[in-house]
């Protein structure tokens, strides 16, 4: 539900005299005024969806295990049915220079919109806020009650708000931790007080303890000073992104913005069309006055431009005074959506993506890893052939237990000893002490090349290549 937003019936006045008084903070505190338009609309859906997302995904199975599960004692990572495991540390680095490319992709072409519809800091305010709202009134209520002297409503309405935002920082921290510890052990344990896990309850202390610091006292400082994504943006933008902007050619036509009769035409006046409300500064999250131009604060949340979208209505301007747009239009400019950068930028985005994509799906669901004893490089036995010792560390990468065998190929004449097999629950990682012996007099160099083999029950077959070290053959 939005405040009521007047439109001032008087005569204009200086545009920097008006100005002035115009001002996002009283006595150092940001109060936010709501506003419904298009663009909150999309911003509350996007919300919801996040939020749905966020606290559903850790309940969802698959396969009689939860979707996404950090197993961190395990060193295994449960995500959507697919199992990564601490061998798969560079698929982490390609998802998040992944994850860094589609940024730098949305960032060139439409500027914060990552921020001022999908971040998380954005989600909670907004929801703390909401909550705010619904409490302690509009925006002018809360003004009131923030100066009004402490009474039995007052420290009534403030407990009640700030146990809201607590019982909320207190479901976000669970749902966290929820990804890591099994969240239907941990619901349980959270209930008797008997989490034995103590990492857990630092953490669910900590993130409850961040989240209601963030999104209830921090808020846009946050966007303005913790996050350093404000301050890295300019370097991706250009002249053709898409940013929040107010069109100062029409705003401040002839005399400037100001105030003035409903009905009174700006263009026959020779005035601005904009009629200095100050409400698109009221309603910014961050407490920034558009009409100053593009600044590093604003997270393109848009929530001016539905301010301002009905003021125009109300005056029965058109609409689009402050709108998504781009330097180059606002000068009057060719437009270039299509430009190098933004290419370059896509180009490298997909073709990271299908390689991801094709390595996640081409993973085989096992691994041998071998290393040579580094204690010697052979010994004699006591038939006089020669022997190298090696480890093979046999890594059952599935969710089912399975019987590998180990052998080698390469070595003419070559005799594995040792276990060569094992029986891997899933998960489970085995190394095999083994010893590779060969007749001398059948080694034609000092170097022989090998691969050891490990073959599952089922067929499949994983390799690791090594060599056998002797001395020059005859």
């Amino acid at each position: 539900m939005s405040d009521e937003i007047p439109v001032k019936d008087v005569t204009p006045v200086n545009i920097h005299e008006k100005y002035e008084g115009v001002s996002a903070k009283v006595n150092g505190k940001l109060y936010v005024r709501a506003i419904n338009g298009l663009f909150n609309k999309i911003r509350t859906f996007s919300l919801w969806g996040l939020m749905i997302a966020y606290f559903v995904t850790p309940w969802i199975n698959i396969g009689g295990m939860q979707a996404v599960w950090f197993d961190l004692p395990s060193r295994q990572f449960h995500i959507w049915g697919l199992t990564f495991w601490p061998q798969d540390f560079i698929l982490l680095s390609w998802l998040l220079i992944i994850c860094a490319f589609g940024l730098f992709t949305i960032t060139t072409l439409a500027g914060r919109i990552w921020c001022g519809y999908t971040c998380p800091q954005t989600v909670w305010t907004f929801i703390f806020m909401w909550v705010e709202e619904k409490i302690e009134g509009n925006r002018n209520q809360r003004m009131k009650l923030d100066k009004a002297p402490l009474t039995q409503s007052k420290v009534l309405k403030k407990a009640v708000k700030h146990s809201i935002w607590i019982v909320i920082s207190l479901a976000t921290a669970v749902a966290f931790v929820g990804y890591f510890y099994p969240i239907r052990e941990l619901l349980p344990d959270i209930m008797t007080f008997s989490i034995e896990n103590h990492w857990a309850s630092f953490w669910l202390l900590f993130f409850t303890l961040a989240t209601y610091g963030n999104a209830g006292w921090l808020r846009e400082m946050v966007c303005t000073h913790m996050c350093p994504y404000a301050r890295f943006q300019a370097v991706m933008f250009d002249q053709d992104t898409l940013i929040v902007s107010y069109d100062e050619r029409r705003g401040e036509r002839g005399s400037g913005r100001g105030t003035r009769k409903k009905g009174v035409d700006p263009v026959e006046q020779n005035i601005g069309d904009c009629v200095d409300c100050s409400l698109c500064v009221q309603v910014c999250p961050v407490g920034i006055d558009i009409r100053d131009g593009l600044q590093y604060q604003c997270i393109s949340c848009a929530l001016c431009v539905d301010a301002c979208d009905e003021i125009m209505d109300k005056m029965n301007y058109p609409k689009g005074l402050i709108r998504y747009t781009n330097e180059h239009a606002l000068k009057g400019n060719k437009v270039h959506i299509i430009r190098p950068k933004l290419v370059g930028y896509a180009m490298a985005l997909i073709v990271m993506m299908g390689i991801f994509v094709y390595t996640i799906f081409d993973r085989e669901p096992a691994e041998i890893d071998v290393a040579r004893d580094r204690g010697s490089l052979y010994t004699t036995s006591s038939d006089g052939r020669l022997q190298n010792s090696y480890f093979a560390k046999v890594i059952n990468m599935s969710n089912e237990e399975h019987t590998f065998t180990v052998r080698v190929e390469g070595l003419e004449g070559g005799e594995l000893s040792g276990k060569t097999t094992v029986h891997l629950m899933p998960g489970e990682v085995r190394s095999l002490p083994l010893n590779l012996r060969a007749i001398p007099w059948d080694l034609k160099q000092s170097r022989t090349d090998i691969i050891f083999i490990a073959t599952r029950d089922d067929g499949l077959e994983v390799s690791e290549e090594s060599r056998f070290i002797g001395p020059a053959g005859r």
